[in-house]
Formats: C-alpha cells, structure tokens, sequence
C-alpha cells in the first residue's frame, strides 16, 4: 500500500474510530481507569486541585499538539499555497469585473490546478490531526473519569472561580450546555497553544 497515497485516508478513518469510542462507555472507563494510575496520585497523594492538573493538561496537550503540527506539516508550502489563493482570485475578480472573457477562460484553467493545490494542503492536516487524537484522547477520558458528579458540592479540589460566573464545580455548567471543566480546558489550551505556536514560529490551521 501507497503510504503516501492512502495516508490521510486512513488517518481520516482512524480519526473518526477515535471519535467513536467516546459513545463506547467500558472502553472509556477502561482508559479512564488505566490512566488515573499515572494522573490519579497527583489529586489522590499530593492533593492537586482538579483545575490545576486540567491546567497542566491542557498545557502538555498544546505543547504536543503545536510540536506534531510542526514536523507533519509543511507551513512553508501551506502559506505559497494560500497567497497563491488570494493572488488568483484578487486576479479572477478583475477579469471578471473587467469582462475579459478570454482572461477568465485561462484563470478557470488555471483555477483547477488551484483547488487540487488546496485539497493537498487539507489532506495533509488528516495525519497530525489522528496522531494529536490518539495522545489527547485519553487524557480526556481520565478527566471524565475523575470528574466530581454533576451538582456536587463545588469544593478546592473540584470547584473553580469563573470571572463573571463565580464559584461553580467542573461537572456543572458554565453558560448554556458547557460545562465549567470544559470552558476551562478551552480557555487554558488556547491560551497556552498560542505562546507556543508563536516559540515555534506555526502558524494556525
């Protein structure tokens, strides 16, 4: 088999398994629980807030997530690719404003090539995006396994202070459908991704 050919395929495919085993609840429990040997101690031992190990969580998963991206993808070729976008269809609406039938005739020649381009740069992004699943998937899968119940007592170990929202625990909604320890993974991942991605001189995706 073409690895090269059929790589994104069946990253693509492993991709969507991944995402699958969410809605399988003993396979996640069994991860949760495997994992919480590794993660379980810190909470348990040494008596680390929950919001503090979603925090270095999130902190490594941005770190791995920033690193993968930068060695499986080519931003070099992405950004030509992109200018090259905007250069032709800055051009294509001249010729279309313009009338220039014989001009926009070339560039819809032209505009194929363009696309296949674009569609290279996207499958491109199927291989870190499986590989930054099959790391974060379990720290997630601990987290819903040590996660306090929904509407248990918010305490230091399980609770968090939101600007705006005050004292909530981490299972219990933020705003809306979200709950806290979500709000707060996503708040912290961003964050972190961002001075990393900057050290790492990436851009986004």
């Amino acid at each position: 088999m073409d690895l090269k050919k059929h790589g994104p395929t069946i990253a693509l495919v492993f991709t969507m398994l991944v995402m699958l085993s969410y809605s399988i609840e003993w396979f996640r429990v069994a991860v949760g629980s495997a994992m919480n040997v590794l993660f379980g101690p810190f909470i348990d031992v040494f008596g680390v807030p929950f919001f503090v190990m979603i925090l270095v969580l999130s902190s490594i998963t941005g770190l791995y997530s920033s690193l993968v991206q930068k060695y499986t993808i080519d931003y070099e070729k992405m950004q030509e690719t992109q200018e090259r976008a905007r250069a032709f269809q800055r051009e294509f609406r001249e010729a279309q404003l313009s009338g220039d039938e014989k001009k926009i005739k070339k560039l819809q020649g032209k505009q194929e090539r363009m696309m296949q381009d674009q569609l290279d740069i996207s499958r491109q992004q199927f291989t870190p995006m499986a590989i930054i699943l099959l790391l974060t998937v379990p720290i997630f899968f601990w987290l819903l396994f040590r996660l306090p119940p929904l509407g248990a007592p918010a305490t230091i170990t399980n609770g968090i202070v939101l600007p705006f929202i005050g004292t909530v625990g981490l299972s219990d909604f933020a705003f809306w459908i979200v709950p806290a320890w979500i709000l707060w993974y996503m708040i912290c991942s961003l964050a972190i991704s961002q001075v990393i991605r900057k050290s790492l001189n990436i851009g986004g995706l």
